[in-house]
């Protein structure tokens, strides 16, 4: 009796501690998927962006060489969701991959000023004041940056609506919360900050108020120019201007701005694609894309390196969805394959290899 005891002693004790080895062989495989899904992964692909180079020709590169270069990241549509229409388990995920790519972008690559053009919140236009308030606490949370780092941000429609749903209430809270600057200079270099909100009629005309503030900074722009040296010709003003972040306008509206402002580089929001295109002279504009998984499969973000007559844009991406997904789902495979080969149901591949490999040797 005594003996049999001790014999169903021994199974159970085998059976509890291939039991429990097998969980921590599942632990392990699920801890590795998340770590390297939801950590790892953003420092391996953003780890591959490298801040472009400004050139610089052989004619001017000695009086260049004194020129300090500003490390800039420009940001789009981030789209934070609200209580109305973003789903809790939808908003965790893509406020988690938005925090983590962004830190991540921070650290690895130093930037020294970012920029948001545009659509930072999903709900702005409509959100009641605790909302926005919730809102906000998250946005702040996720792009919290160091002090030696300026954060920038340009309104939306989504942020405070357009023409005809913006009210003084809407603008106001959204400028106790950001800066409302519209002139933003640094390192010698000028960033005017416009939206296309502050446009009547969407891009039809241009309101008064909005008339005066740019006929302001465009009086600024050309004194700072004067000073500088740099107003001699048309061509010349084109070339060596400051940079604007708008969110789209239309194009009677962009030409208005672009004679105004005489811009050397046009960055601008809302289309949550890339794409390029040149304005009179050949001024470019660039659309920078959606910076959320929500609205795209591959997001990215703009890096520009800035001198005062010169810069060099790169794009950098993040990683891509699919990829987590495939990932997910080969490690999701992976564990059914462990489970079946522990209960016997599934021979092991490396006996069944090691059988093939006797029976080949045999042969």
């Amino acid at each position: 009796m005594a003996t049999i005891r001790f014999g169903f002693g021994r199974l159970n004790f085998y059976l509890l501690k291939r039991r429990s080895f097998l969980l921590l062989k599942l632990i392990a495989v699920v801890f590795a998927v998340l770590l390297f899904c939801e950590f790892l992964i953003y420092y391996l692909v953003i780890f591959q962006c490298n801040w472009p180079k400004v050139k610089t020709s052989a004619y001017d590169s000695e009086q260049e060489t004194h020129e300090t270069v500003l490390k800039a990241m420009f940001l789009a549509d981030t789209h934070l969701l609200g209580e109305v229409r973003g789903h809790w388990l939808d908003k965790l995920r893509r406020e988690w991959q938005m925090e983590r790519a962004f830190q991540t972008a921070l650290w690895l690559l130093q930037p020294e000023v970012v920029f948001i053009l545009g659509d930072i919140f999903d709900e702005g236009k409509w959100s009641s004041s605790q909302a926005w308030a919730d809102d906000v606490v998250r946005f702040q949370k996720m792009f919290r940056h160091p002090p030696h780092v300026q954060l920038k941000v340009v309104a939306g429609n989504h942020d405070i609506g357009f023409h005809y749903q913006m009210d003084t209430y809407r603008i106001k809270r959204f400028e106790k919360v950001f800066n409302p600057e519209r002139l933003f200079s640094w390192k010698g270099i000028n960033f005017v900050m416009v939206n296309s909100v502050a446009l009547e009629g969407d891009g039809c005309n241009i309101c008064s108020e909005a008339e005066a503030e740019l006929m302001e900074i465009s009086h600024k722009l050309n004194c700072s120019r004067e000073v500088n040296g740099l107003i001699p010709d048309q061509k010349q003003r084109s070339s060596h201007c400051e940079n604007t972040q708008l969110q789209l306008a239309s194009a009677p509206v962009l030409l208005q701005l672009l004679w105004w402002l005489q811009p050397r580089l046009v960055l601008s929001g809302h289309t949550h694609s890339a794409c390029e295109m040149l304005h009179g002279a050949g001024i470019p504009e660039l659309s920078v894309p959606s910076f959320s998984w929500r609205n795209r499969n591959n997001p990215s973000f703009i890096m520009g390196s800035m001198t005062p007559t010169k810069y060099a844009l790169a794009k950098c991406y993040l990683p891509q969805e699919d990829t987590v997904l495939i990932t997910y789902c080969g490690a999701a495979g992976f564990l059914v394959v462990i489970m079946l080969v522990d209960l016997g149901l599934l021979a092991s591949p490396f006996l069944l290899g090691c059988k093939l490999l006797r029976k080949f040797k045999t042969v």
